[in-house]
């Protein structure tokens, strides 16, 4: 499905990030796998291509716009072009928003919103040169609709997201750039497992009767920047197992 493309995904020393890199490269991509920590991208890049032909390890802080040229810039001085670009990078800080510190209140926007918005803005300048143009996603979250505790500054960035997909509509489509989201609900990664009742509460609460897989997110991302979904842009896929639509909270107990 994606023969001879070149894809970058940022966030993705494990968890959703990594399995959408695995899925790329069976499909046949070579991806620029990114996280924050070098040897986690570098361990990470190392199991799903051994070779490190097809997948290349670029660890670096992906809110910082020099790192996100440097990606670019090495996706087209290495392979000649840039096809798929998944935002994934984010962070999650809890907390009270009657004391929620500025510093993370901060932190959470540089990485969420700022780091994906310059990583479109790099990305497109590539692929507007491009005849074939390109495909951004960026990995939203079903808190950027409905409301969850202690999570007011990170939803409220995952909402925006959404809406810079949406506005970007009408900056891309005339390069044959399409711009979408994905919002994950609960999703067991190597993060929430370590919660010893997640996969329990969240199977309780989720219509579908279980949390998703990295790999059910990474089967619809995947969809989204292929090239089946080209007419798709400014639009967000829920892949929540349904809990949005009654949306149960894990706190009413």
């Amino acid at each position: 499905m994606f023969k001879d493309q070149v894809a970058i995904v940022t966030g993705a020393g494990q968890g959703i990030g990594y399995e959408m890199c695995r899925q790329l490269v069976q499909e046949g991509a070579v991806v620029l796998l990114n996280d924050i920590d070098p040897a986690l991208a570098t361990r990470a890049a190392a199991a799903i291509d051994p070779s490190g032909k097809i997948c290349i390890a670029m660890g670096g802080n992906a809110a910082e716009l020099s790192f996100i040229q440097q990606m670019v810039q090495t996706a087209v001085d290495r392979f000649g072009r840039l096809d798929v670009v998944i935002g994934n990078a984010g962070i999650t800080l809890f907390g009270n928003f009657f004391t929620y510190p500025e510093s993370d209140f901060y932190k959470v926007l540089q990485v969420n919103l700022g780091g994906n918005f310059f990583l479109a803005q790099a990305a497109a300048k590539q692929m507007k040169e491009q005849p074939e143009g390109g495909s951004i996603l960026f990995t939203s979250s079903v808190t950027g609709h409905q409301a969850h505790k202690d999570l007011a500054a990170y939803s409220m960035t995952k909402a925006a997201l959404e809406m810079l997909a949406k506005n970007l509509v009408v900056e891309l489509s005339p390069y044959r750039i399409n711009v979408n989201t994905v919002a994950p609900g609960a999703t067991l990664t190597e993060r929430t497992v370590s919660d010893p009742d997640y996969e329990k509460t969240w199977s309780r609460l989720t219509p579908m009767g279980r949390p998703a897989t990295a790999l059910d997110i990474a089967h619809a991302a995947l969809f989204m920047v292929s090239k089946k979904a080209r007419h798709i842009t400014g639009q967000s896929l829920v892949i929540d197992g349904g809990w949005s639509s009654i949306s149960p909270s894990p706190y009413d107990e």
